[in-house]
């Protein structure tokens, strides 16, 4: 049976993370979606509520688990017994940053292969933290996340104070 991890931090899944998970639920017997808890990252969801969001979202995938996750990505995925680590592209410079993660990881667990998915054209310029800060000012996000996504952003951006509203922005397109 192949295993694969598509780990990321998921502050908020987004419908190009869906789109990752239901193509490598496609590749691979079992995908396990790894949500990782880095406790030096700000993020608006807990890593429970990230949980809960994306496994309401593969809840009609049969070969998918969610999972938290603290530490190093590869050993997370030598744990699960995983041999893949399934990474989405968006843009070139995905390729470059993927390719320096997937060449330490390489070296730190040669057995675990690392799978490169090109992000689907609807979603290459999709990101959390624009999902974030286009319901901050009010856009409709209903197009670039899962209905219960949606309305729990809606729900979290409202039990936000306005300075904590504030902190919310386009850290980096890479999560």
């Amino acid at each position: 049976m192949t295993t694969a991890l598509f780990p990321g931090s998921f502050d908020p899944v987004t419908n190009g993370h869906l789109d990752i998970a239901r193509r490598a639920a496609a590749l691979f017997d079992h995908l396990i979606i790894g949500v990782y808890a880095d406790p030096n990252k700000p993020v608006l969801f807990s890593v429970e509520e990230r949980v809960d969001l994306f496994s309401e979202a593969v809840k009609d995938f049969p070969n998918v688990s969610v999972e938290a996750y603290e530490g190093l990505t590869v050993e997370f995925a030598r744990r699960r017994g995983a041999q893949a680590m399934v990474r989405g592209l968006r843009v070139i410079s995905d390729f470059e940053h993927e390719s320096q993660i997937a060449l330490t990881n390489s070296s730190l667990a040669p057995e675990i292969e690392t799978v490169c998915l090109m992000y689907h054209a609807d979603y290459q310029f999709l990101s959390a933290s624009l999902v974030k800060e286009l319901a901050k000012l009010g856009a409709d996000i209903q197009h670039l996340v899962p209905p219960h996504v949606a309305s729990a952003l809606r729900e979290k951006l409202r039990q936000l104070s306005p300075e904590e509203r504030e902190r919310i922005r386009m850290i980096s397109i890479r999560d």
